[in-house]
C-alpha cells in the first residue's frame, strides 16, 4: 500500500515523523486515536504548534506564508498526520475561503484575512446550503440588498459545521433576481458578532452538534466584504468547492481506519478463527485496500497537475464520490467487524462530563458507532454525490 519515495521524500518523512512525536500532544492524539470529540481549544493549540513550525498551510504560496512543499511531500504531511493521530487542520479557514482570498480577493483583504486564519485566531465557517437549496446551490434565496455602504443581508444557511465557534462565515448571497439563478450570486465576509446573526445547533444522529443553522436578519455587512464582483459569486464558489472536494478524499484518514481494520479483523474471533481468515470479509478487506490504493494514485495526479499549473477538470468530483465511498465502506466493514460491540451507542462513552464508567467491550468500539453514523452524511456534504455524477457525465462524457 505504501508509495515509493525518493531518498528525499523519506528524510521529510522521518522528519515529519520525529516533529510529530516531539510536538503533538499526547491527549489530542488519544482523543483523535479513539475516536473522542476534540474542543475548539484542542484543534487550536495543534494549529499553533503547526503554525509555529511554518508548516500551518501546506497548500498555500509561500508569499503568503505557504511551505513551498512538493505534492508528495503534502500528501505525505495528511498521511503522517492521520497515522499518528493528529487532529485535521480544520478546512474553512486555510483550505476553503483562503484560496477565494488570495485570487480573487483585493490587497486590503489578503492582509486583513489571511494572517489571522494562519494563527487561528479567526475561525471560519461556510454559508452556501439552505432549506431547499443545497445540492441545487444556485437556487439560494438569501438576499443582500446594497444600502449605501452596506449590505443588507436576510435569510438562513444550513448545515452550517462549526457556526457555533466562527467568527466569520464566508457565504453566498442573492443581489440580483436578474438572468440565471447563477448570475444574480455575490461571495460575502460577515463578521459572526454582527448583530442580527442567530445559531441554532442541529443534533446529528452520532449525537453530535457540530453542525447549525444561521438565521441572517437585517445583518449589515460592509461592501467591503465583497470578494471580486457584484454576481460573480458563483465562479468563485465553484473554485472553493473544487479545493473542498480534493480534500474530502481524506486519503491519509482512510489509510489510518484501514490500518485499525487490519488489526481488529486479526484480533477478532469468528467462528474461533480470526475475521482475517474468513474468505468474504477477507475479500472485502482486499477490494477496500485496492480502492484506497487507486484513490491515492488519483489524488497525487491532481496534486501534481495543480502544483504544474495544469487546470484540473473533473478529478475533483470523482475523487469527492470514491473517497466517501471507501470512508463509508470502511465504517461498515469496521461494525461488522467488532460485531455486538458496535450495536450499543452512548454519547457518554465519549467521556463526557459526569462520565466515569468504562464502556462495555473493546477499548476501540465505543467510538466504531458514531463514527459510522457521521460518515453516512460524507456523501451529501460537498455536493452530494448524485450531483457529482451528473458533472462527470457532462464534462467526461458530453452528456
Amino acid at each position: 500500500m505504501d508509495v515509493v519515495l525518493s531518498p528525499e521524500e523519506e528524510a521529510f518523512r522521518q522528519e515529519f515523523r520525529a516533529f510529530l512525536a516531539d510536538k503533538l500532544p499526547a491527549d489530542i492524539a488519544e482523543k483523535t486515536g479513539n475516536g473522542f470529540r476534540l474542543a475548539k481549544a484542542d484543534h487550536v493549540r495543534w494549529q499553533k504548534i503547526l503554525h509555529e513550525r511554518g508548516w500551518m498551510a501546506p497548500n498555500w504560496p509561500v508569499e503568503h506564508g505557504g511551505t513551498g512543499w512538493t505534492p508528495m511531500q503534502k500528501h505525505i504531511f495528511d498521511e503522517e498526520c492521520a497515522a499518528a493521530g493528529a487532529p485535521m487542520v480544520i478546512p474553512f479557514g486555510v483550505t476553503m475561503v483562503a484560496p477565494v482570498i488570495m485570487k480573487f480577493g483585493d490587497q486590503a483583504q489578503k492582509d486583513r484575512f489571511l494572517p489571522r486564519i494562519l494563527t487561528s485566531e479567526d475561525w471560519w465557517c461556510q454559508g452556501y446550503s439552505e432549506p431547499g437549496s443545497g445540492s441545487d446551490l444556485a437556487s439560494l434565496r438569501t438576499k443582500a440588498v446594497r444600502d449605501g455602504d452596506h449590505y443588507v443581508v436576510n435569510g438562513q444557511k444550513t448545515w452550517t459545521t462549526l457556526a457555533q465557534h466562527a467568527d466569520w462565515m464566508f457565504t453566498l448571497v442573492r443581489t440580483s433576481d436578474a438572468g440565471k439563478p447563477q448570475e444574480g450570486i455575490s461571495f460575502l465576509l460577515i463578521d459572526m458578532t454582527s448583530p442580527g446573526i442567530e445559531v441554532h445547533p442541529i443534533t446529528t444522529i452520532d449525537g453530535g452538534v457540530e453542525i447549525n443553522s444561521v438565521f441572517l436578519s437585517d445583518v449589515r455587512v460592509p461592501v467591503e466584504n465583497r470578494v471580486g464582483e457584484e454576481n460573480k459569486g458563483w465562479t468563485y464558489a465553484k473554485y472553493l468547492l473544487g479545493h473542498e472536494r480534493t480534500s474530502i478524499a481524506a486519503v491519509g484518514r482512510s489509510k489510518a481506519q484501514l490500518k485499525k481494520l487490519r488489526g481488529i479483523a486479526r484480533a477478532e474471533m469468528a467462528a474461533g478463527a480470526p475475521l482475517s481468515d474468513d474468505p468474504d470479509f477477507a475479500r472485502r478487506l482486499a477490494q477496500i485496500e485496492l480502492d484506497v490504493l487507486s484513490l491515492e494514485s488519483l489524488v497525487l495526479r491532481t496534486l501534481y497537475a495543480e502544483s504544474e499549473g495544469r487546470p484540473v477538470g473533473a478529478e475533483p468530483s470523482f475523487l469527492k464520490i470514491k473517497g466517501t465511498q471507501v470512508q463509508q465502506d470502511l465504517t461498515d466493514l469496521l461494525m461488522e467487524a467488532i460485531g455486538p460491540y458496535a450495536a450499543p451507542f452512548q454519547a457518554e462513552a465519549f467521556r463526557e462530563e459526569g462520565w466515569n464508567e468504562e464502556p462495555v467491550g473493546p477499548d476501540y468500539g465505543p467510538a466504531l458507532a458514531p463514527l459510522y453514523f457521521n460518515w453516512r452524511k460524507a456523501s451529501i456534504y460537498g455536493g452530494s454525490n448524485e450531483i457529482q455524477k451528473n458533472i462527470l457525465a457532462k464534462m467526461v462524457l458530453g452528456l
